[in-house]
């Protein structure tokens, strides 16, 4: 997944949670900026007014909240969007702007008559500042770590409450409307050439109100029908099934226990990624396989074996941390010509790997009944919004290949299969494939 400057168009961003181009997000930021700008001030609710006494009293985090505002460039890209409404640049303007996010939930926006989903808008509001060097400091910050999910846990009520709903209509921008509707389905169909309408895919009632989805987080956890996904080979346990509805990212063998993970070649570091779990050593010199989920897809997760819960919790990490090279503060940049350093406004999702080892996540031990597995554990990774891992398993737990095992909350994120040093997994989809591989389906199968 290379570098892309800004405003190159990128028809199939990854996992289509942002707009096509730079300029459409900048595009429907405007109009968020514009719509709180011109309107009486709302009192904060209170998650922000916390957050801002946290900002007005801790220095550390005045400091650094401040400066990440203020060191995004002035040029033309990053001042103003192509309406020409200016840029957040104080902490209070931030705030406000978030104020209006946490009571709205995501929809489609006609981008220029063509319409297209934002899918992550408190990324979009921070986006800048995360690519400068003191955002770099701040997002790793634990007392702003906390005081982000305090947001995001507000902003995830919200989205489980009935009002939340309203977008699940069959407006030009709702996600029953021609445009979100045909997407789902050519999502969810797998590119089929006969494609199944959303009725049919997915557990609802197209009769009631918002398809009988009482939320938007209702809506975005939903199951497909009885069949629709069958488990593979259920009785074979040498072939492991699909863990979630994704698409091939990265296969790597013989990982390193520690690496240098923030570099632009993102190895991965096991040791970071278990978070220095007494089982890391096991997975050392092992092998992992990590693909992502669409803004548009089935969120849950499966057994990709049959056998039982060792160890399943969820690891406490950041939400908006991108590394260096995604931003003005990349270390490698050329000093003899900083107009060419630029901050990458898909980089939080551009940079997967990263993820993996600092950004919240769930982390599930399977002891697979077949002896060529044995102990592996799959790794459900949550960036930016999706941060909310939902764990549905519990240790001692036996579980067939297919059975559920937890998902995301709002949407998807991306997730990890590990396994250890020795076993000999093969025939994974090639990394390459532009599509996502179903949801249990056949995924690889361990050699004798």
């Amino acid at each position: 997944m290379g570098h892309h400057k800004h405003g190159t168009p990128r028809l199939h961003r990854i996992g289509k949670w942002q707009p096509s181009t730079h300029a459409e997000q900048l595009e429907w930021l405007g109009g968020v900026i514009a719509h709180v700008d011109k309107h009486k001030p709302k009192p904060l609710h209170p998650v922000l007014e916390e957050f801002q006494q946290l900002i007005e009293t801790n220095t550390r985090v005045y400091l650094l909240i401040c400066a990440m505002l203020i060191e995004v460039p002035e040029k033309p890209q990053y001042s103003t969007d192509p309406t020409g409404c200016p840029q957040i640049r104080n902490y209070k303007h931030l705030l406000h702007v978030l104020n209006y996010l946490l009571t709205t939930a995501p929809s489609w926006n006609d981008f220029s008559h063509r319409v297209g989903l934002v899918g992550l808008p408190i990324n979009a509001v921070l986006d800048w500042s995360m690519g400068t060097p003191s955002g770099y400091a701040a997002y790793l910050d634990p007392e702003i770590n906390a005081m982000l999910k305090k947001v995001l846990n507000a902003w995830g009520e919200f989205l489980t409450h009935h009002d939340s709903a309203a977008v699940l209509d069959d407006s030009a921008n709702g996600w029953f409307g021609p445009t979100a509707r045909q997407d789902l389905i050519e999502v969810a169909n797998l590119g089929a050439t006969s494609p199944r309408p959303f009725e049919e895919m997915f557990v609802c009632d197209p009769a009631a109100q918002h398809h009988g989805f009482k939320s938007w987080d209702a809506f975005f956890t939903r199951e497909f029908r009885e069949g629709v996904r069958p488990v593979a080979s259920p009785d074979d346990d040498a072939v492991l099934a699909n863990a979630c509805e994704s698409q091939p990212y990265k296969l790597a063998r013989h990982v390193q226990d520690r690496d240098h993970f923030w570099l632009k070649t993102q190895p991965y570091s096991v040791r970071d990624m278990l978070n220095h779990d007494p089982f890391t050593p096991q997975f050392v010199g092992g092998t992992i396989y990590q693909a992502f989920l669409s803004a548009l897809s089935y969120h849950r997760w499966h057994a990709p074996v049959r056998g039982t819960i060792v160890k399943a919790y969820v690891i406490d990490g950041t939400y908006y941390s991108e590394p260096l090279y995604e931003g003005i503060g990349n270390p490698d940049r050329d000093p003899k010509h900083p107009e060419t350093q630029q901050i990458d406004y898909a980089g939080q999702v551009d940079a997967q790997e990263y993820n993996t080892a600092t950004a919240t996540r769930a982390a599930i031990f399977i002891e697979a009944d077949h002896p060529g597995i044995g102990l592996m554990c799959f790794l459900g990774v949550g960036m930016c919004e999706v941060s909310t891992c939902e764990i549905t398993v519990q240790e001692g737990q036996r579980v067939q290949k297919g059975d559920p095992l937890g998902m995301f909350h709002f949407g998807g994120s991306t997730h990890c299969l590990l396994f250890r040093k020795g076993v000999q997994v093969e025939g994974f989809p090639d990394p390459g494939l532009r599509r996502n591989v179903p949801v249990r389906s056949h995924l690889a199968k361990v050699q004798a």
